[in-house]
């Protein structure tokens, strides 16, 4: 039901649209936590009449967020092992540390990370280890740390977990993990073997090394990445069980936010297992220290957000627009979304544009001919906001982490330097993920 009117008699569609693009504006220049940004957002939201506190909660997807954290924990615990580096390194070794062959593998692997841990997590612990291989190779990082980039992002839209746009399309819609695997991973292999070409044919084909460089790569001791065998054995079982959990999901009826955070309290008890209770209560501590709550309160304050433009009608209007816009149909609102979200993806976070458009498009849905009928423009939403997050430096945070940590390593990737092969490169895979809806 819509809200009649919001303090001092306002009209609840100008507050509720006046206070998201106050949250916007300020959350792209950055000025303060984006946290504290959709807090007090939702905040202003429920003083200013447009939603009670009770309607905030309401709006606030807990599913999301328990998928959320517990991806963090198990991901967060798993990485200690050391497996994420240790794949790093035999890939390497496997191609004879040939420059051109290890930056395939490097590229290969990032996406493959990135579709079942997150893309932050990724580059953060492959980052390192491609520095490592490069000096020893003596051969310029620049162009697998830029390959790196676009293979996270475009690794993470392969599965519901890869990136939170699809976490929150996956909760919204009900979809399950192999929904993504099914009609997203196709898109993903194409668009990868696209890219790694164009890198092998621009950067990989001249790499040159000597022999002596790539016997000292070869010489890495792969096993010292592995810096606890036992916690390696608990965090695959434990994986493994969570990924398994999620492709049988559907079968079971079971919400993926009670898979994962299922797999998180298994993985804290299997950690802690044995211990005295002071050393139990401090490990468990550091486990919850792994979360990023910064961006779990972020998502509890967007949805509070949101949820007030859709109880004051603002989101059904809009929807309403864009049917006309389209013409009812389903294959120009594809073609719409689809570049939409990439360019605006490419310029602001790509999480509060998803968030606000689900409340949209499933307003569309009765005149488009139902969820079914609508469901390439919602997998259209999907590839282009995650297909985005390549279009410029800050469209996506392993964008940033990978530039701030080639900044101190000496190897600076500059803004304009990155959108010259980031604009070709956003372009090339939505004209590639255009080819689903042919």
């Amino acid at each position: 039901m819509h809200v009649a009117n919001a303090v001092f008699g306002w009209d609840p569609m100008v507050v509720s649209s006046t206070i998201l693009i106050i949250s916007y504006v300020i959350l792209f220049t950055e000025k303060l936590n984006r946290a504290v940004v959709a807090l007090i957002g939702a905040g202003v939201m429920i003083m200013c009449g447009v939603l009670t506190q009770a309607q905030a909660i309401k709006g606030i997807d807990f599913n999301t967020l328990a998928l959320l954290i517990g991806m963090m924990i198990v991901v967060g615990v798993s990485e200690k092992s050391g497996m994420f580096q240790y794949v790093a390194i035999w890939g390497a070794q496997q191609v004879k540390a040939s420059p051109r062959g290890m930056m395939m593998v490097l590229a290969i692997v990032t996406a493959v990370f990135s579709a079942l841990l997150d893309n932050v997590t990724t580059v953060l612990l492959l980052v390192p280890v491609t520095f490592q291989m490069t000096k020893k190779l003596k051969v310029n990082p620049y162009p697998y740390l830029i390959l790196e980039i676009f293979a996270s992002n475009i690794g993470g839209t392969a599965t519901l977990i890869g990136d939170p746009p699809n976490i929150l399309l996956g909760s919204a819609l009900n979809l399950s993990f192999m929904d993504f695997v099914r009609e997203l991973t196709p898109i993903v292999v194409l668009t990868m073997i696209a890219l790694i070409a164009v890198f092998d044919f621009a950067y990989g084909r001249h790499m040159k090394t000597n022999k002596k460089c790539r016997a000292e790569v070869m010489r890495i001791n792969k096993n010292t990445a592995i810096t606890d065998k036992v916690l390696l054995v608990k965090s695959l079982i434990v994986l493994f069980s969570v990924i398994i959990g999620f492709v049988c999901a559907e079968h079971f009826h079971i919400a993926n936010g009670t898979i994962a955070m299922t797999g998180a309290v298994v993985m804290i008890m299997l950690y802690t297992w044995g211990n005295r209770h002071d050393e139990r209560e401090a490990r468990t501590s550091e486990i919850f220290a792994l979360v990023d709550w910064t961006t779990i309160f972020f998502f509890a304050g967007l949805f509070a957000i949101v949820y007030g433009l859709e109880e004051s009608g603002v989101l059904v209007l809009l929807g309403q627009k864009f049917v006309e816009f389209s013409e009812g149909s389903i294959d120009k609102a594809v073609a719409l979304v689809l570049w939409v979200s990439a360019i605006v993806s490419a310029a602001i976070d790509n999480i509060p544009f998803v968030a606000t458009m689900i409340p949209v498009l499933k307003s569309m849905e009765p005149g488009m001919g139902g969820r079914e009928a609508m469901m390439p423009v919602w997998w259209a939403l999907s590839l282009g906001s995650c297909f985005g997050g390549n279009g410029s430096l800050i469209a996506a945070s392993a964008n940033v982490i990978v530039a701030g940590m080639a900044q101190r390593e000496g190897t600076p990737i500059s803004f304009l330097g990155f959108l010259k092969w980031s604009i070709p490169v956003m372009v090339g895979s939505v004209l590639i993920a255009s080819l689903k809806f042919i």
